[in-house]
């Protein structure tokens, strides 16, 4: 999970750092592109635990439940950052596109 959120930080790091290169409409653009990148990641991660869920539900119901709260966790962390990254991309731009 480390990995993953390291992962996540430097490709939407790299993504905003190029956006603020580019003009205003492609910042605002390469900035709603990372914050779909991150929601993506989340859902991606949060699916993998789910699948794991799944596995262990014939063992232990209450485990299994545990790894699904889990998941929906990291799936609405994911959706609230990609959320806040797009609403700051859009108050930065001002050029219409």
């Amino acid at each position: 999970m480390k990995y993953f959120k390291k992962s996540v930080l430097l490709a939407a790091t790299a993504v905003l750092g190029l956006g603020v290169a580019a003009c205003d409409s492609r910042s605002e653009n390469a900035e709603e592109k990372a914050a779909q990148d991150v929601r993506e990641a989340s859902d991606a991660a949060a699916d993998a635990m789910e699948n794991r869920a799944d596995a262990v539900r014939e063992t232990s119901e209450a485990k299994a439940d545990n790894m699904e709260n889990k998941a929906d966790a990291v799936r609405e962390r994911g959706d609230a950052k990609a959320d806040k990254m797009e609403d700051q991309a859009d108050k930065k731009d001002t050029t219409p596109e």
